[in-house]
């Protein structure tokens, strides 16, 4: 069975304040950079796994980010290969 390299990203969703990115929003003027109208920050999680086929593969880590990569009540996320 071949490995594929699987990437599941995951942001709060839109409507869900971002404490952190908030943050970073702020700091950026002060450390002499220029602002930014938004900057959201989320988890980037790369995955190795053994599937039959590139859709398999995504199956799979799709089923991984609805279970216990990500918060459906609060997050979003898509999976692509990496």
């Amino acid at each position: 069975m071949p490995a594929y390299e699987v990437v599941v990203d995951v942001l709060l969703k839109p409507e869900i304040l971002d404490p952190a990115g908030q943050a970073v929003v702020n700091a950026l003027p002060a450390l002499g950079l220029p602002p930014v109208e938004g900057l959201r920050i989320g988890k980037h999680v790369q995955i190795s796994l053994e599937a039959d086929d590139e859709t398999a593969a995504l199956e799979q880590a799709t089923k991984m980010a609805e279970v216990l990569l990500a918060n459906p009540v609060i997050e979003d996320f898509r999976v692509r290969l990496g």
